[in-house]
């Protein structure tokens, strides 16, 4: 479990129980637990997606990957029509 996941279930545990030494009902601070964990669960899906596809491209930089448009050289055009100099001679 990472520290980002510990010191949310720390707070999700820690805010109800302050709510209530304030005077706030059980029912409040339950409903105000139910709401944070949701946020962090929330937090925690996209925090996970973000990390891989950073990682993901990471990955296809490092394995040379060009893309769409990042053709080298111009031999490598699939439509590349030969020059009077290099067609073939009858």
């Amino acid at each position: 479990m990472s520290d980002v996941v510990r010191w949310a279930v720390f707070s999700c545990v820690l805010v109800p129980v302050v709510l209530v030494g304030y005077g706030i009902s059980l029912a409040g601070a339950g409903g105000a637990a139910l709401g944070l964990a949701a946020v962090t669960g929330v937090c925690r899906v996209l925090l996970r997606q973000s990390e891989r596809g950073a990682a993901r491209l990471r990955a296809e930089e490092n394995n040379g990957h060009r893309g769409r448009h990042g053709r080298t050289g111009t031999g490598a055009h699939r439509g590349l029509r030969h020059s009077a100099e290099s067609a073939p001679v009858d």
